[in-house]
């Protein structure tokens, strides 16, 4: 697979694309307005404990509280809460020795970090508390918080407080997962503990030395910060998007990171010489006056993304839509198939729809709930080789995710981890017309409200000279034909309406004004 890096820079926006096998696989959007923060940390204080949900909201500095699950409150909060000055820790993480210790060996040996029950933590309002972002804030929630915190590097990820060290499942040789270990172990000061990331795989010691320090230092300035903020406070603030992609996602099978911002080539040459100075040659500056995202076909791939419907080489379509709650794909044939083939092309298109739907869903970042409605199978075995299709198929996939087998009504479910609003959400804003809806009122409907309107008017008014204003297809609708619709109206409720068209209105939106009175009356006999 063939893996290419491209980014385009301005001074609002930044978009880092994901490029596999000449698809567009992943976008990144930064943005100015929506900056961002998953791996911030911040000194904040309890705002209110919910025991009902296990949860607390905290005040962090940020417009909306953030959210703090009990499951979320690690062992190290004692001594988070020490480094802030308050060594009589109102935050009580009660012990049960021998039930506790019991659970706690259970999930050490099935290679787990042991996270104590929600009904062992106690959260007192006002208590101050370290927290680390670990989801981006997603429609009207706010961002959600851990005390767990974890310093990502490039080789290695340090995690204060914690005597464990992990390696990543990628790495397959089980001698290399050896030597990282001890290598790790040996140079690991006491009291913390390390990740030892995928690329971390056949690096030497002084590589994987420096990157250690590296973490320490950052780690000690936020100890510094600790014991001199007030909350709510920030105490350490992650790399950007396009410096937090370099460091999680270049690898060595990447073979071109392009860039057209000269700051940002600069800064990329930098990092490259530091961490994989034998892959600088991969970095490219375009000064092409052809746009970047067009001249790697990149652009056109956003804006299909951005579309509803998604086709496939065999002439079938997806359908992808969003609600609150979740969000459905539908899998459509587009054509006629016989019935002896049926079955045959039913597989044949699902398993193309499947290929395509896990890259719509690193493309688009879709998070939560996703139900996936294939072309109905008949066949078991059709419908087993399509979940180890998908399941296959979403590999790549660097969130968490669980997929379950296809049910009776040919329905796969699937969720995903969900870190930040869609790329989808990212780019657009909600219609002002439809509020997100996607449909408008009808005219005919529209119609029926101005009448009931006119209705209660009429009733509690004498006045008899109104202007009505509204779009302009309204105006046209409500003034066409030899008797039009406003003409019947004026002549059943006996008042001289005057319809006047205005651009700024909403197709579904209409506004009366009272001619003696010159004034607007539409909310006074209103609804």
């Amino acid at each position: 697979m063939q893996k290419e890096i491209i980014i385009n820079a301005t001074d609002d926006l930044q978009r880092i694309a994901i490029v596999e096998d000449g698809k567009l696989a992943e976008l990144f959007i930064e943005s100015e307005e929506k900056e961002r923060m998953v791996g911030d940390i911040y000194l904040g204080t309890v705002a209110k404990v919910m025991p009902g949900i296990q949860a607390s909201f905290l005040n962090i500095g940020l417009g909306q509280d953030a959210f703090l699950h009990f499951s979320d409150v690690g062992d190290a909060f004692r001594e988070y809460a020490a480094l802030t000055g308050d060594d009589d820790v109102i935050v009580e993480l009660k012990d049960d020795d021998n039930e506790d210790n019991g659970e706690k060996e259970k999930e050490q040996k099935r290679g787990r970090r042991y996270r104590r029950p929600p009904s062992q933590v106690q959260l007192a309002k006002g208590q101050e508390i370290v927290v680390q972002i670990f989801k981006e804030p997603v429609g009207n929630k706010g961002v959600r918080v851990t005390t767990e915190v974890a310093l990502p590097g490039r080789f290695l990820v340090l995690m204060p407080f914690d005597n464990k060290i992990g390696v990543s499942r990628k790495i397959q040789n089980f001698k290399e997962k050896r030597r990282l270990r001890r290598l790790v172990r040996s140079i690991l000061p006491t009291g913390f503990g390390v990740i030892i990331r995928t690329v971390a795989e056949g690096k030497a010691e002084d590589i994987l030395r420096a990157d250690l320090e590296g973490l320490i230092q950052s780690w000690r300035e936020i100890e510094r910060n600790m014991r001199k903020s007030r909350p709510p406070a920030q105490l350490y603030k992650d790399m950007n998007t396009s410096s937090s992609t370099m460091r999680d996602l270049f690898s060595e099978d990447v073979r071109r990171v392009a860039v057209d911002s000269r700051k940002m080539y600069r800064e990329i040459r930098g990092y490259l010489n530091l961490v994989a100075p034998h892959k600088v040659d991969v970095l490219e500056l375009h000064n092409d006056r052809v746009p970047i995202y067009d001249k790697y076909e990149i652009e056109k791939q956003i804006q299909q993304s951005m579309s509803r419907r998604v086709w496939l080489k065999s002439g079938g379509y997806l359908i992808i839509e969003h609600t609150e709650a979740m969000k459905v794909i539908d899998v459509n044939s587009g054509r006629y198939a016989a019935k002896r083939e049926q079955e045959l092309n039913s597989f044949r298109t699902n398993s193309e729809a499947a290929r395509e739907i896990a890259r719509q869903i690193r493309l688009r970042d879709l998070g939560g709930i996703i139900v996936i409605d294939y072309i109905d199978m008949d066949s078991e075995e059709n419908k087993r080789k399509l979940y180890d299709e998908m399941r296959r198929e979403m590999r790549r996939d660097r969130a968490k995710y669980t997929i379950l087998p296809l049910t009776d009504f040919g329905l796969m479910q699937i969720t995903r981890q969900r870190i930040r609003d869609s790329v989808q959400m990212s780019v657009s804003d909600s219609c002002p017309t439809c509020q997100g809806t996607g449909r408008v009122l009808s005219k005919t409907s529209l119609l029926t409200q101005i009448e009931r309107w006119m209705r209660r008017f009429r009733i509690q008014s004498k006045d008899l000279r109104l202007t009505l204003e509204v779009h302009p297809t309204m105006a046209q609708y409500l003034t066409d034909g030899t008797i039009s619709h406003i003409s019947r109206m004026m002549l059943k409720y006996f008042v001289r309406v005057k319809v006047v068209s205005d651009h700024t209105l909403a197709v579904d939106e209409f506004r009366m004004i009272s001619r003696r009175r010159n004034k607007d009356i539409t909310k006074e006999y209103g609804l």
